[in-house]
């Protein structure tokens, strides 16, 4: 599985390698009062924590406070809060450490912040559970699933994000969008909720997509960079607050190639290794060391060495080339991995290892879970 196209640089190989074909320990830390981090228990941890013992972990997902994660055989995994049936597990229990959801071998999974979940097989079939108030899963109905469902019949789904709403790209490079759309963060130039996946636009050259609560960021395979739906505080980038419903380009540049959703930020990587955020600073999440909100991008600091980012509810986190893991903004519940419960307005370092190849923050609680290479 890949969206490798004609003409990237080694940084971006590098990037797609450490979204994809990451493999190693699963470590954790922040929050965890349903058990989210994956260590048997309910207890908040201050930094990282190695969940088991295994090294062979190879993709994660999280939401509010679940969590789920893909094994290099292809496995996926699941913990957490199940009040919706977001584990997918055919009830409502939680559970504090990795459990079993399924043995057939998948390519990806993405855990909502709304208590939906959707993953997909390596034979291309997309499948969803959990809460589903605004058709969040795709299933054409409003219905709550405890076990997973297959989405349509079609078997040519290649990436798929849920936060509020869901996103998704197929093989054919179209861009597909579905659940709530109060904000337009479907991009559909309508705020018309859709229960079953509508294609957004006529292009087919889309590689890359990230949800947050009412909004959406994609790139285009030219590098490209495209947002819609809520932009009250900046988070879309455009250098306006007004919230598109119709997906709309972000500046002139084509250097983009990764990019993150918070709950009221964004961040994202250029090209050149450069890492730059938008929108709402209150807890420094910006990076920028201060916090004042930013209606368009602004660059963090003046490294060139930034090689993948994440955005939590109010913090993020990012790995540079060296596999170094650095984090900021809101520290309340031990996020950021620092021992401590203090903010951060600019990236601090985790630790003093190079060996982190993926991170993710949180898509609605304060944790975050990440893979060393062992």
């Amino acid at each position: 599985m890949t969206f490798l196209v004609n003409g990237q640089n080694l940084l971006q190989r590098y990037i797609a390698k450490s979204m994809f074909v990451t493999t190693g320990n699963l470590f954790s830390f922040g929050y965890n009062n349903n058990g989210q981090l994956g260590l048997s228990d309910t207890t908040t941890r201050f930094s990282p924590v190695q969940v088991g013992t295994l090294s062979n972990w190879n993709k994660i997902s999280l939401g509010y406070d679940t969590a789920g994660a893909i094994k290099t055989d292809g496995t996926l995994w699941i913990w957490g809060n199940s009040a919706s049936g977001e584990l997918g597990l055919s009830d409502s229990t939680k559970r504090s450490s990795p459990v079993l959801l399924s043995s057939s071998s998948w390519s990806s999974v993405s855990i909502g912040s709304n208590q939906a979940s959707l993953a997909i097989q390596s034979n291309g079939t997309l499948w969803a559970w959990g809460y589903n108030p605004n058709g969040n899963l795709g299933l054409s109905d409003i219905t709550n699933r405890s076990s997973p469902v297959q989405v349509g019949a079609l078997s040519n789904w290649l990436q798929v994000v849920s936060a509020q709403h869901t996103m998704a790209i197929k093989t054919d490079g179209t861009l597909w969008g579905w659940g709530p759309n109060n904000f337009g963060q479907l991009g559909n130039n309508s705020n018309t909720s859709l229960s079953s996946p509508v294609q957004i636009g006529s292009g087919n050259n889309w590689s890359f997509v990230s949800c947050g609560p009412n909004y959406t960021l994609a790139i285009q395979s030219n590098g490209t960079l495209w947002a819609c739906g809520y932009n009250t505080t900046g988070n879309l980038g455009l250098n306006t607050t007004a919230s598109p419903s119709i997906i709309t380009q972000v500046g002139t540049l084509s250097n983009w190639v990764q990019v993150s959703c918070g709950q009221y930020h964004s961040a994202g990587i250029k090209t050149d290794g450069t890492l730059w955020t938008t929108g709402v600073n209150s807890y420094g999440q910006l990076g920028q060391s201060n916090q004042t909100n930013y209606s368009s991008p602004v660059q963090v600091g003046l490294l060139s060495n930034w090689s993948r980012v994440s955005c939590g509810q109010y913090h993020s986190a990012a790995i540079k080339i060296d596999g170094s893991l650095w984090v900021w903004g809101n520290n309340s519940y031990g996020q950021l991995g620092q021992s401590n419960q203090t903010n951060y307005s600019s990236p601090v370092q985790v630790g003093l290892l190079n060996n982190w190849s993926s991170i993710v923050a949180g898509a609605g609680s304060s944790f975050t879970i990440g893979i060393q290479i062992p």
